[in-house]
């Protein structure tokens, strides 16, 4: 009578081949991945990022950058009168009317840098020998908006 020590090791070597054998067949091709995508995740993809870009746009129109203050006055038509003129003469630069209690303060344009502002300060200097000054603030830059490919 066979030992149980000998058939229990047979019928383990007997099923060790049999999965070896399996899983040499299970691995021929090594080099390639198949990957089946639905097409509804591009849609899907497309569409978040229109919608991060038009909720951000707001957001990335206003940034740190400089003005030019060319009035600081208590009396409003002085001004106003100052503000005509500068669009006049400037319509380039967009004016911004701004009231800080008592004062009325006139500031000119968007600029990044004061490399930018620094041609303008020496014009703006001449019509406004009181003091023109450039001052940080948050500037208005304009957003293109990205072409739709739908």
């Amino acid at each position: 009578m066979p030992s149980y020590k000998f058939i229990f090791c047979k019928f383990f070597l007997t099923i060790v081949l049999i999965t070896l054998l399996f899983d040499s067949y299970a691995q021929t091709d090594t080099t390639s991945i198949v990957i089946h995508k639905d097409p509804r995740v591009d849609l899907l993809i497309k569409k978040q990022i229109q919608i991060n870009e038009e909720t951000t746009r707001e957001a990335r129109s206003h940034v740190p950058g400089y003005r030019i203050q060319v009035m600081n006055s208590p009396d409003r038509n002085k001004v106003f009168a100052a503000k005509t003129k500068v669009n006049q003469d400037y319509p380039e630069l967009k004016s911004y009317l701004i009231y800080q209690a008592p004062n009325y303060k006139l500031k000119l344009g968007n600029f990044k840098t004061e490399e930018d502002a620094d041609p303008y300060m020496k014009k703006l200097s001449k019509s406004f020998p009181t003091g023109v000054y450039l001052t940080h603030d948050i500037i208005d830059i304009k957003i293109d908006k990205p072409e739709s490919t739908n």
